[in-house]
């Protein structure tokens, strides 16, 4: 293989390990997982939160301090890709196949099913349903991305390292970065990568299948789902090999133009008032409540307790579990920016389209629901957005817009995953080979199916929340790494001086460095 490192024989080794005991053994790894992952989520709920609020605290902090003027590269640097592009592509690999699975799923099953408050079936159930659909999708969810990006695209732009997340923290433990700590490091990002996105592949096939299922009665089989898997992995391989400023990128404005269109279509002919209402309503409540929703562990409830790890700390498992991915991603696509125009872009705009499109779905699925047109609440998760589109007119043709959107996000997920995967284990390069882009390309496919075969939508949720684990420690190790050295360059170009009511004492030459990286 072409560049391949130590890191991509190993990362390989391990997954067709996994692989190897999910089809061959597939009750024992279900098993396994399944109990590892109790013990994460009862023991360390606590871990999950606190550092997950960490991050929404230091990129907020970074949005406001005059550190926020640095740019992710040289000061001479201009951005690669048009805003409009940068944000198609951030938000495609951020969300993608998840947007879709969960937009009507979530809420109802929060309404209907089983409510955070015990409120199920009420106004005010309506209400929590949607505050913490918001919770789980909106600034947390971009925090954890955004950490690992800014790191990333701030030491291999304007600090001139290879892109891997070992080379982040050299700050913190020098030249061990490129040794075997740095090697084994890099190991777990790739791991807990490959999981990842499986893991949303496996979805992705569930809800194509779901679609299918409802529309033209096709099997929900494991047949099936290995069938479609296949047809994508071609699909995706190929727009792969196209490289980033082509596939990737015009899958993503593709994918963006397509949703736009379904969300449009659901937002005029659905309960538009109720949508616009629900959705102002919520974005109250979700910041009134924000700290509180950000802590809550519900230690005297073992209800409430079972809730939270069903639901928010699998959540933050998921994005740890992605932010490798998504964080190398989106760091490749944004050299040239500054750090604040960075935190606004990958924390706030992404989460306000998430919360239209939530409350759009989710309306609809609610208003159908309590309409008794047709109960969302008794369909499968992956069969929930078909039903209520049936409702709508023209029911098919949506139904079919539907499944195209999700096999766009399919592909566009698998696509810049090979890349990032690529890039990860060759070193940092910026366009990794083609060979080893397939070969990755081949183990996601296959580690999805192992998954779903030994155990469905539960084995992929529990191998997720196992693999955040490790990575969550790198993380937090990463945003010191970076504070570490932010705070130095603050200090080369007097930019620790500004404070509040304060008057900067800067000389002549600080001045024009500040002015420089403003």
């Amino acid at each position: 293989m072409k560049n391949a490192s130590t890191v991509f024989y190993v990362s390989l080794i391990i997954v067709a390990g996994l692989v190897f005991m999910g089809i061959t053994m597939p009750a024992s790894l279900e098993k396994i997982t399944s109990s590892t992952q109790a013990v994460i989520t009862d023991s360390f709920g606590w871990y999950y939160l606190l550092v997950v609020s960490m991050f929404v605290f230091v990129c907020f902090y970074l949005l406001v301090s005059p550190i926020g003027r640095i740019k992710l590269g040289k000061q001479e640097d201009k951005p690669e890709f048009s805003r409009p592009t940068w944000l198609a592509m951030l938000f495609s690999a951020g969300v993608g196949i998840g947007l879709i699975f969960y937009g009507t799923a979530e809420p109802i099953s929060h309404y209907i099913v089983s409510s955070p408050t015990g409120q199920e079936g009420t106004d005010q159930g309506i209400k929590d349903a949607m505050r913490f659909t918001f919770f789980h999708w909106g600034i947390h969810a971009w925090a954890i991305y955004g950490s690992v990006a800014m790191v990333l695209a701030y030491f291999t732009f304007r600090k001139g390292e290879l892109s891997l997340i070992s080379r982040t923290l050299r700050p913190l433990i020098g030249k061990h970065a490129d040794g075997a700590v740095g090697k084994a490091i890099d190991v777990i990002a790739v791991i807990s990568t490959v999981i990842g996105i499986a893991t949303t592949l496996g979805f992705g096939a569930m809800q194509i299948n779901g679609g299918l299922s409802y529309l033209f009665d096709v099997p929900s089989t494991m047949t099936s789902q290995t069938i479609i898997i296949l047809v994508v992995t071609v699909l995706f391989m190929i727009s792969a090999l196209t490289g980033l400023s082509k596939g990737i990128k015009i899958l993503s404005n593709l994918n963006m133009g397509l949703s736009a269109v379904l969300f449009l279509i659901v937002f005029i002919f659905g309960p538009t008032l109720f949508i616009l209402n629900l959705f102002t309503d919520t974005v109250g409540t979700y910041m009134q409540n924000f700290i509180n929703m950000s802590f809550r562990i519900s230690p005297l409830s073992e209800e409430g307790r079972s809730w939270i790890n069903g639901w928010t700390i699998f959540y933050w498992a998921w994005w740890i579990a992605w932010a490798p991915f998504v964080g190398v991603f989106i760091a490749r696509v944004s050299k040239g920016r500054t750090i604040r125009e960075f935190v606004v872009c990958v924390l706030l705009v992404p989460s306000l389209i998430g919360f239209l499109w939530f409350s759009t779905f989710g309306s609809a699925a609610i208003v159908t629901e309590s309409s008794g047109l047709l109960s969302i609440s008794s369909l499968a998760a992956e069969e929930s957005l078909f039903g209520v589109l049936e409702g709508f007119p023209m029911s098919m043709a949506l139904s079919l817009l539907a499944i195209l959107v999700i096999v766009t996000f399919f592909v566009t997920s698998a696509d810049s995953g090979t890349f990032v995967l690529g890039m990860m284990t060759t070193k940092g390069s910026q366009n990794p080979s083609t060979s080893i882009k397939v070969t990755w390309g081949v183990f996601l496919s296959i580690t999805a199916l192992a998954l779903l075969y030994s155990g469905g939508l539960q084995a992929l949720q529990n191998t997720m929340i196992i693999a955040a684990l490790p990575f969550s420690a790198i993380m937090v190790l990463m945003v010191v790494s970076l504070l570490k050295s932010l705070n130095q360059e603050a200090k080369e170009f007097g930019l620790d001086q500004f404070r509040m009511n304060r008057k900067p004492t800067v000389d002549k030459q600080s001045k024009e460095n500040v002015k420089e990286a403003g």
